[in-house]
């Protein structure tokens, strides 16, 4: 046999017995739905903070992820309407804090992405508009501009995280799955974002209103869907600053507050096995000395977060049947060069606010917002893969969101989409295998701080 044809056998010996990441089912289907309830049990939800995509996985080697060290580098005008003042590119090592925290409103996502506050939103909903990612440094400086030096702001914004600051996010991403285009659900801040992740809409709300911190949101909710179909579930929280499942009116009302526990509840279930269906994990935020990467806090501190839960998790006795979904809410005003999708609206609400030049911009929920990380975790899941865009019921692809995670727990526990925007966004139980791993790693390397602060 000549060379190139034993070369041939055995590159193709390697493909058959490698297994496939989808493990032939297709996304919406009986088989796909059966074979998720079968092996998952229980889902954990882990939402960290106001990181895009490029930001932190843009020094992740791993083939088929689109980001700056395999694909860029990306630039930025220094100024959007000066061109006299040169640009900026993404470049490797960024810093453990960021104290000057990038504008994540919704006229601030407007100048990131379409290079104004106050864009013709009819122009974008005919095409005619669409996203060059080119804002980020330009909207940075004019925030802090006067403070800070021009080249030291324009790094805390496009830099990105090698391999080796981020040791926790590089085992995940090399030993699980990782959603190439995954975006928020909204283009604006956190806790909309969160609403989104849990009841399919922000229901109007387009920046953290005092709504959020007074159980005001009425919409229903993956607490209320699960309480009333006997369902179990539990959100635990870091601190009460940050705990979603006191957004809703019903949490209050139901009498299910108590079931927002401790974050040290969480460690004592899942030694015990005694996690419940659904896990919501929120974690400390947004200041200096808070863990969920939120940019004051140390991205490292957010590592050592994300390892214990993982850690925990994986010394479960419920490890075999757990889905553990790591995420963010939103891109907190750092650089992706993946332009955001339009979107189905989830109801025909609005939000209108004032651009910082003074205008007033009225925002429809018709578009997604930025790139965010989030990665499957579970030993159904393959190794080290990368997913692409995903389909909507109707087969169309689409990317996937914030609401694909109530598209595929809505098939898993039997409830149907709450919001037109979860109905037609893509899912993810055809990525769920039918073989289990024993390949899985017990525990992830342990962070350490690294650069000074910006």
């Amino acid at each position: 046999m000549n060379p190139s044809a034993l070369l041939g056998l055995l590159a193709f010996a390697a493909a058959a017995t490698a297994a496939p990441p989808h493990c032939g089912h297709n996304a919406h289907s009986s088989s796909s739905i059966k074979n998720l309830k079968n092996h998952i049990k229980n889902v954990v939800i882990l939402e960290m903070e106001n990181r895009s995509f490029d930001n932190l996985l843009g020094g992740q080697t791993l083939k088929g992820l689109e980001n700056p060290i395999n694909n860029g580098p990306y630039c930025n005008p220094y100024n959007l309407t000066d061109s006299s003042m040169g640009h900026v590119c993404s470049r490797a090592k960024d810093f453990d804090s960021i104290l000057d925290d990038p504008d994540h409103s919704v006229t601030g996502n407007n100048i990131e992405f379409y290079g104004t506050l106050t864009p013709s939103n009819d122009a974008i909903a005919s095409g005619k508009l669409t996203p060059n990612q080119r804002g980020f440094v330009h909207e940075q400086l004019r925030r802090y501009g006067d403070d800070v030096n021009k080249t030291e702001l324009a790094k805390q914004v496009i830099n990105y995280y090698t391999e080796d600051e981020v040791p926790v996010f590089t085992s995940l991403v090399q030993n699980y799955l990782t959603f190439n285009h995954w975006h928020s659900d909204h283009p604006g801040p956190t806790n909309p974002n969160r609403a989104y992740v849990l009841s399919g809409t922000s229901a109007g709300h387009g920046t953290n209103d005092d709504s959020f911190y007074d159980y005001g949101l009425t919409q229903r909710s993956i607490f209320q869907q699960l309480s009333e179909t006997n369902h179990t579930w539990k959100n635990y929280y870091t601190n009460t600053q940050m705990v979603d499942a006191w957004f809703f009116h019903w949490t209050k009302t139901s009498g299910n507050k108590d079931l927002a526990q401790p974050l040290s509840t969480f460690y004592s279930d899942a030694a015990t096995g005694n996690l419940p269906e659904f896990s919501f994990i929120d974690p400390s935020c947004c200041g200096v000395g808070t863990n969920s990467m939120h940019p004051t806090g140390l991205i490292s501190d957010g590592e050592t977060f994300i390892k214990n839960v993982y850690d925990a998790l994986r010394a479960s006795p419920q490890w075999n049947e757990t889905l553990f979904i790591l995420t963010f809410d939103e891109t907190g005003g750092f650089h992706d060069h993946v332009p955001p999708p339009l979107a189905v609206r989830p109801d025909n609400l609005t939000y209108t606010e004032t651009a910082p030049n003074g205008e007033k911009y009225t925002f429809s929920f018709d578009r997604l917002g930025g790139r965010i990380p989030t990665i499957l975790i579970s030993p159904w899941v393959g190794k080290g893969l990368v997913e692409q865009k995903g389909t909507d019921s109707n087969g169309k692809t689409v990317s996937y969101s914030a609401s694909s995670i109530l598209r595929t727990l809505g098939y898993l526990w039997d409830f149907a989409p709450f919001t037109p925007r979860v109905g037609s966004s893509a899912s993810f139980d055809h990525l769920i295998r039918n073989i289990k791993r024993d390949d899985t790693p017990t525990a992830l390397p342990e962070p350490k701080a690294f650069k000074a602060k910006h």
